[in-house]
C-alpha cells in the first residue's frame, strides 16, 4: 500500500496579529517616561534654557524659511524645516493628552501659540520690507504649493506625525526625526502666512494657515494614537485625568474634522478642474484639426475655461467649440477664446566667408 504524505503549512498570521506583535515589541514602560519627558517637555530646572533655545531656533528657522520662500528656493526652505523646533511642543501636547496631564498640555500649547505668532510676525516684518510685486504670489512655487492644501496633505501629515511620535519614543530610531520634520513642514506655511499678509493677500494667507492647521492637528491626532498604541497611558505613574483626556481627544478629533472639510472641497475642485482641462484640451485639438491653428494653452477656472490658440487665417466656428466643451464637461461653463497672431520675419544671415573675415 502506498503512503500519503501530508504537508502542513504554518498558519498565516493575520494583520492584527502582526500589529499586536509590533506594538508588544516597542511597548513603552515606566523607564521610558523620564527620557520622553526630558525630550519633549519644557519644564524643570532647564525650562528657561529650553525656552530660550526654542525661541532662537524659531527665529532663525522663520528667517531662513521666509527668505527661502521669497527666493523660491526649495533647498533653503528644507534647511529651515530641519532646524525648526515647533514639532517638539506639538508632540508634547500629544504625550500630555495621552497621560492626562492637562497642565503640561496647556503649557505646551502656549509654547506652540507663541511660536506661531512669533513666526507670522517675523515673516510679516520681512515681507513689508519688499515692495509690492517683488514677492511673486502668482508665480512663486513655494507660495503656490502652500496656499491650496488638499486631502493628500492631510494624509501625508498624518503619516509624518505618526512616525514623528514613534521616533520620539525610541532612542534607536531618533535619526528619523529630521525626515519627519521635513515631511510635516510646520514653519514654512507660517512664513508664507506672514509674507502674504504683508502683501495684502488675505485669501492666500488663509490658505497657508489652513495648511499649518492641517499639519498641527494631524500631528496631534496621529501622535496621540501612536502613543496610546505603544501603551504610554498604561506606563504613566501619574494620576490620569480621564475626563479631561477624553475631552482633549474630542477637541483634537473635531479640529481634524474641521480642517478636513475644506481640504475635501479643495481636492474636489482640483480633480474637477483637471478633468475639465483634459477634456477641453482634447476637444480643442480635435476642433483645430482641419485648420491652420494650434493650441497654446487651456486654463480652467471655477466656472469658465480660457483657450488660447495661434495661427493664420480664419479659425473654425467658435460656437461649435463652446457647444462641444459644454457637452463634454456637462457644465454650463463660459468659454473665452484668445487668438494669438503669428509673426514671421525673414532674417538674412551673413555669408560664411564674411563671418570668417
Amino acid at each position: 500500500m502506498g503512503s500519503t504524505t501530508v504537508l502542513v503549512l504554518p498558519e498565516e498570521k493575520s494583520v492584527m496579529g502582526l500589529l499586536s506583535n509590533i506594538v508588544a515589541d516597542f511597548r513603552l514602560t515606566q523607564s521610558d517616561l523620564p527620557r520622553i519627558h526630558r525630550q519633549l517637555f519644557y519644564d524643570g530646572e532647564d525650562r528657561r534654557r529650553n525656552l530660550e533655545r526654542f525661541g532662537i531656533l524659531m527665529f532663525f528657522a522663520t528667517l531662513i524659511a521666509a527668505y527661502g520662500v521669497i527666493g523660491d528656493s526649495t533647498a533653503t526652505v528644507i534647511g529651515a524645516m530641519l532646524i525648526a523646533p515647533l514639532m517638539t511642543p506639538v508632540l508634547a501636547i500629544a504625550v500630555a493628552v495621552v497621560t492626562g496631564d492637562m497642565h503640561r498640555a496647556t503649557f505646551s500649547l502656549l509654547v506652540v501659540v507663541g511660536g506661531v505668532l512669533g513666526a507670522i510676525l517675523l515673516a510679516f516684518c520681512i515681507g513689508i520690507s519688499f515692495r509690492s510685486g517683488i514677492i511673486g504670489i502668482d508665480t512663486n512655487s513655494q507660495i503656490l504649493s502652500r496656499v491650496s492644501p488638499r486631502l493628500v496633505d492631510l494624509g501625508a501629515a498624518l503619516g509624518a506625525g505618526a512616525i514623528g511620535a514613534f521616533a520620539s519614543s525610541r532612542e534607536d530610531i531618533a535619526d528619523t526625526l529630521p525626515g519627519a520634520a521635513i515631511a510635516i513642514a510646520l514653519v514654512p506655511p507660517l512664513s508664507v502666512v506672514g509674507l502674504l499678509l504683508s502683501q495684502g493677500a488675505w485669501a492666500e494667507a488663509w490658505g497657508a494657515m489652513m495648511l499649518f492647521l492641517t499639519n498641527f492637528f494631524a500631528i496631534l491626532l496621529a501622535g496621540s494614537l501612536v502613543f496610546v498604541l505603544l501603551g504610554l497611558s498604561a506606563a504613566s505613574v501619574g494620576n490620569l485625568s480621564g475626563h479631561a483626556r477624553r475631552r482633549a481627544f474630542e477637541w483634537i478629533a473635531l479640529g481634524t474634522l474641521l480642517v478636513a472639510l475644506p481640504l475635501a472641497a479643495t481636492s474636489f475642485h482640483a480633480v474637477t478642474g483637471a478633468r475639465n482641462r483634459d477634456r477641453a484640451t482634447t476637444v480643442v485639438n480635435e476642433w483645430l484639426e482641419s485648420s491652420n491653428f494650434e493650441l497654446v494653452s487651456v486654463s480652467v477656472g471655477a466656472d469658465d475655461i480660457s483657450v488660447a490658440i495661434k495661427g493664420e487665417g480664419v479659425p473654425p466656428p467658435v460656437a461649435q467649440l463652446i457647444d462641444i466643451i459644454r457637452a463634454q464637461t456637462q457644465e454650463e461653463l463660459s468659454v473665452s477664446l484668445e487668438i494669438l497672431p503669428v509673426q514671421r520675419r525673414q532674417v538674412d544671415l551673413p555669408a560664411i566667408d564674411q563671418q570668417d573675415q
